[in-house]
């Protein structure tokens, strides 16, 4: 089907917003040099709104070229489940009971290690927090290990190479991370249906060349900057009085059942609704909610999906003229500047493709995941927690890309030569 003028326009527009996306600071600089429309140029620096923005703006030109029934038709065929899901687990991982339960867990464990504290807590947040993704979703996992490197790495003044350097690997050990389980990382959760991936399959094919990657990326981290990591054994400021372990148990209850229903909106939107209940009325138990982060990654999202839905015909004829071996490559490089589970959906469109070409597509896809805040969906929740201890309050797409590159070469010669 030859393209139209709305997919040309969305093409552009979709071109637009990744520019949008390293232009931020570019919209920050002129909040402060032209104050009287200072909140407009604020909110086009939030790298949140991007996309969310440019699809307003493809929506309206939809309006105005085919009309308000093909263009509320195309809105209403577009799936929000993962934006929705996405912003529920942000909020239920963030509160202070859960994360009081994975602190404990992971100080537990930093104790048994031969590791000063503040080296062990780091490597384990930047390793075994990824891999939980493959069990509690990415999402998830990304929200929890964000927020405690945010309470503890971050609690006091770092050196910006460190940051950036966290940041790179916890976006990339995080989309590799979830690749033990074929229902956790989007991009599997594309295909593993479709091509009969089991958690036996993942494991085989993915999983333990990803937790190889995961602990070598954290390790080496961890040794690079060991001289800096001592204040993390120190425990957060306020951290306050032991939530009671009935509470902590509802959290967790409420968590596993948003994660077993995590493709079914109005179920998990239901658990979500009632979990808010049970926050309200144990209030003294709880911090607040991270409601505007999760609002902002899940506009972010929803925008990503309103625009990527119509980039299909030059992605999909540009993956699928690859062959077996440049795929894996591709991928990455695609994944860079779209979402990496639109790449794979497309490959799950297409029939006849080899056992290979499935295995390099997913594997690509999952490898190029931290290079961009738009590589993989986890990416925005991430940021959205941490880059208020980045300069300016904003992280730069460069710096994460520099930062990424050396833990991506590693998750690439494990899927490569493993």
């Amino acid at each position: 089907m030859p393209p139209t003028l709305i997919h040309g326009i969305a093409a552009a527009l979709f071109a637009l917003a990744v520019l949008h996306t390293f232009s931020t600071q570019f919209f920050e600089r002129l909040a402060h040099t032209r104050p009287r429309h200072a909140g407009i140029w604020h909110l086009l620096g939030e790298v949140e709104v991007v996309f969310g923005f440019w699809a307003m703006v493809l929506m309206l030109s939809m309006f105005a070229i085919e009309g308000q029934q093909k263009a509320v038709a195309y809105l209403d065929s577009r799936n929000f489940t993962e934006p929705l899901f996405v912003f529920a687990i942000m909020v239920i991982a963030g509160t202070r009971p859960i994360l009081q339960c994975v602190g404990a867990l992971v100080r537990s464990i930093a104790s048994y290690t031969p590791l000063p504290s503040g080296m062990a807590l780091y490597f384990l947040l930047l390793s075994v927090v990824p891999l939980l993704g493959s069990f509690i979703t990415e999402p998830a996992a990304m929200t929890l290990a964000a927020l405690m490197l945010r309470d503890t790495l971050l609690a006091r003044p770092v050196s910006t190479k460190l940051k950036y350097v966290t940041l790179g690997v916890l976006f990339v050990n995080i989309s590799i991370g979830g690749t033990l389980t074929p229902f956790a990382a989007p991009p599997v959760l594309m295909v593993a249906t479709v091509w009969n991936w089991d958690i036996w399959f993942m494991i085989a094919h993915f999983g333990w060349k990803a937790a190889v990657a995961v602990f070598i990326n954290a390790g080496c981290a961890m040794l690079l900057f060991r001289t800096e990591l001592a204040h993390m054994a120190a425990p957060p400021r306020d951290e306050g009085q032991a939530v009671p372990f009935s509470v902590v148990l509802v959290h967790l209850l409420f968590l596993a059942l948003v994660v077993v229903f995590a493709h079914h909106p109005a179920v998990f939107m239901g658990l979500f609704l009632f979990f808010l209940g049970f926050w309200t009325a144990y209030q003294r138990h709880q911090t607040p909610l991270i409601l505007r982060e999760a609002l902002l990654v899940a506009f972010f999202l929803a925008g990503l999906v309103v625009l990527g839905g119509l980039q299909q015909w030059w992605l999909e004829p540009l993956l699928m003229g690859m062959d077996a071996n440049t795929v894996f490559f591709g991928a990455i490089a695609l994944t860079a500047i779209t979402d990496n589970a639109a790449l794979t959906y497309l490959g799950s469109l297409v029939a006849g493709l080899s056992p290979d070409f499935k295995t390099a597509l997913v594997a690509g896809a999952v490898t190029g995941g931290g290079l961009t805040l738009i590589a993989n969906a986890p990416n925005p929740a991430g940021a959205a927690i941490l880059k208020g201890k980045f300069s300016d309050h904003a992280i730069q797409p460069l710096g994460l890309l520099i930062a990424a590159l050396p833990p991506t070469l590693v998750a690439i010669l494990a899927f490569r030569l493993l």
